[in-house]
């Protein structure tokens, strides 16, 4: 199939030539290599949510993908994800004639994925291999039986029947991620001593068993991928031998592509957090490549254009899937190929927009691009050039960027004001953390938009009133300064030669305009902290950007040799950079229960590994000449440090708004608009600050 003309096809010129070649995959052609990789969004579970959901998956068809998975739906009612999910049945599967249609009307190509949760799922009817419990988990799942294992292998055949009464392109098996398939393949999960389990080969009789049942029921004309865990991660995962006859087992059972999975969900080894270097499992999928005969798709943070051509051009996979990276942008692969790869919106693999919420029960959407998933109710409607407004957006931080560039894309004139003489504000500060060097890119990413949305910039201008006459709208987007604490000095007054510890801001220390000394203590535990912690005790340069040194410090062995690829971790104790570093908090409780849900366990764990000392209940007495003195559980106690970081949370800097208000009373002004830190300083809430941005210049 030729690519379709509203999509260039590339040039062997072309920097990405590789990336969107087509491939013949199967039973048809796919326009380029690149796999919207499944993703569950929360849209999947209700009817009401379909339309909602053709238009999301639309969209990504509509900006080129090569290919796209659904969100994974169970074959039954046991292998449901929640309680309320219903299974792919015959009434579900009519309404999805509306999703293959929309992506087909688009020339894009869909496959269902089917997946059964097993000890996964939130609800009392889960079952698995055997009867255990995970961790990540709060109930016991039954053991199914011989007659129930049975009655599941009918129940996925049925379900690809229906994927191809609906309209899909073929279907997904899910066998990765721990999910049940998964379940059955480990000796962790299966203690079965029937056909189904026992041996090697017993364990990996239902996935080659359920890959011959919907090869069966999808016919030659419909594509099977099956996602394979090529590294377990847990204790007793598998070993190489067992996957690679998984992998040989499901190409003969008719298994037309093999998508590689990378860990379990409890898998205490991260994967997918920005943290986790580029490319950190490609190795591994390279060596499945070299051993089957049909395409392979590699996954996990393989999430950056350059990098996945880079994979394709070794020959390490066929094709590379990325979930994220279509959140944060539908029409990846169609800038790739109208040579706008800088435009590209970078995923900066926070998952606080997406996993940290579907986790949680709520919908996904995307820190970077909150039309994720909302298509059909924030809409940026292009003005025809004589509705055009004159737009000032004062402060270029994350929610000034993304205002800026959201109302230029509108065919607004805007003008963007910056005091500093960078762009970027507290993602500036971030992309300084080790582990968050990815935020680097979306700060490019804003600049190459803010030129193709022809918003004019204005750096080191720190807007007055009188910059701001003449616009029509005025969005405030001037973000927040460091809270400032009061840390008295102890004892009569300091003399000459009395030095007590140098007291600083987290944001002089990231902007490099202070320098913290061998001996430090952080005030205040909450995501700035952390991340100044993790600054300053790394080594030089980041692990994130170490992918030997960083496998080697999570324990992630070869699988030839370690069962689930799980080794063991470089010893801790000590912080790499030298320094001892105390974090304080003045709640009680323990330390980063704000974090991410699906990462704030990886922070809690470098924190560990470093040898911070972490405390909670403290408070603050003061300096004196040998470190600061805290109070923790009625004693006072002086810790002798060099450098306090004061990270104590912000206000927000709003200074123009009463003035600017006052020009607009009466309606002879312009309208004024307060967004993200600047409208609320509370937790540095990114999310919230992009997504008011967009909201506020949809409404223009």
């Amino acid at each position: 199939m030729p690519a379709p003309s509203h999509i260039p096809a590339p040039t062997p010129s072309s920097p990405f030539a590789h990336l969107l070649s087509p491939l013949d995959l199967g039973p048809f052609t796919v326009r380029n290599r690149l796999v919207m990789g499944s993703m569950h969004t929360g849209l999947e579970d209700r009817a009401e949510d379909l339309p909602r959901l053709a238009e999301f998956l639309g969209e990504r068809a509509r900006g080129g993908a090569g290919l796209i998975i659904t969100g994974g739906y169970s074959p039954d009612r046991s292998g449901r994800l929640t309680a309320h999910a219903r299974p792919f049945d015959a009434r579900t599967a009519g309404r999805h004639r509306l999703i293959t249609r929309t992506v087909h009307e688009h020339d894009g190509r869909i496959l269902l994925q089917i997946l059964h949760a097993g000890r996964y799922a939130a609800h009392l009817l889960a079952a698995s291999a055997s009867a255990t419990k995970a961790p990540i988990s709060p109930l016991r799942a039954r053991r199914l039986s011989s007659v129930g294992i049975g009655r599941l292998i009918r129940s996925y055949a049925a379900t690809a029947a229906r994927a191809v009464e609906a309209g899909y392109d073929g279907v997904e098996i899910m066998g990765s991620e721990g999910y049940l398939l998964n379940q059955f393949l480990a000796p962790r999960t299966n203690h079965r001593r029937d056909r189904w389990g026992k041996e090697a080969a017993g364990r990996r009789a239902l996935p080659l068993a359920v890959a011959a049942a919907v090869r069966a029921a999808l016919g030659p004309d419909r594509l099977l991928s099956y996602r394979i865990s090529l590294l377990d991660l847990v204790e007793d995962g598998q070993d190489w031998e067992e996957t690679l006859a998984l992998a040989h087992g499901l190409v003969a059972a008719g298994v037309d592509v093999l998508s590689t999975g990378i860990g379990w969900h409890e898998a205490r080894v991260p994967t997918i957090a920005t943290s986790v270097p580029r490319a950190a499992f490609v190795p591994v999928t390279a060596r499945l490549r070299e051993a089957v005969d049909v395409p392979v798709v590699a996954s996990n943070r393989v999430h950056e254009p350059h990098l996945a051509e880079q994979v394709l051009a070794r020959g390490d996979a066929d094709l590379v899937s990325m979930a994220r990276p279509f959140l944060a942008d539908p029409e990846l692969p169609r800038k790739l190929a109208q040579n706008r790869a800088r435009e590209v919106v970078a995923c900066i693999a926070c998952n606080q927009s997406c996993l940290d919420r579907v986790f949680v029960g709520e919908e996904a959407s995307c820190l970077v691009n909150p039309r994720a998933a909302r298509e059909t109710q924030l809409r940026l409607v292009p003005v025809p050039a004589h509705r055009a407004l004159r737009v000032a957006v004062v402060g270029a931080g994350p929610a000034g960027l993304e205002a800026a560039v959201a109302a230029g894309s509108r065919g607004h004139r805007v003008t963007l004001f910056e005091a500093g003489q960078e762009l970027g504000g507290q993602f500036l500060l971030a992309a300084r953390v080790p582990g968050k060097e990815d935020y680097a890119l979306a700060l490019d990413s804003w600049r190459s938009r803010l030129l193709a949305a022809g918003v004019g910039v204005r750096l080191g201008v720190r807007a007055e009133l009188t910059d701001l006459t003449g616009y029509d709208e005025i969005i405030l987007a001037t973000g927040v300064r460091p809270r400032e604490i009061a840390l008295p000095w102890i004892g009569a007054s300091p003399t000459a030669s009395e030095r007590g510890p140098r007291v600083i801001s987290y944001a002089q220390l990231l902007a490099g305009q202070a320098e913290a000394g061998r001996r430090v203590a952080i005030i205040g535990a909450g995501g700035i902290g952390v991340d100044v912690a993790e600054f300053l005790v790394a080594a030089s340069p980041s692990p994130t950007l170490d992918a030997v040194a960083w496998r080697e410090r999570w324990g992630i062995g070869d699988p030839a040799v370690h069962r689930g690829g799980l080794g063991t971790p470089a010893p801790g104790g000590a912080a790499p950079s030298g320094r001892t570093v105390h974090l304080l908090q003045r709640s009680e409780g323990r330390i980063g229960t704000g974090l991410g849900r699906t990462t704030g366990w990886v922070h809690r764990a470098e924190l560990r590994h470093a040898g911070v000392d972490q405390r909670s209940g403290v408070r603050y007495v003061g300096v004196e000449a040998g470190g600061l003195r805290i109070r923790q559980d009625g004693t006072e106690q002086l810790l002798e440090v060099d450098t306090v970081v004061v990270c104590a949370g912000q206000e927000s800097v709003r200074e123009l708004e009463v003035p600017l208000r006052s020009l607009a009373e009466g309606g002879a002004g312009p309208r004024v608009h307060l967004i993200g830190g600047a409208e609320r300083a509370a937790q540095l809430d990114a999310q919230r600050a992009i997504r008011q941005a967009v909201e506020v210049v949809a409404a223009l």
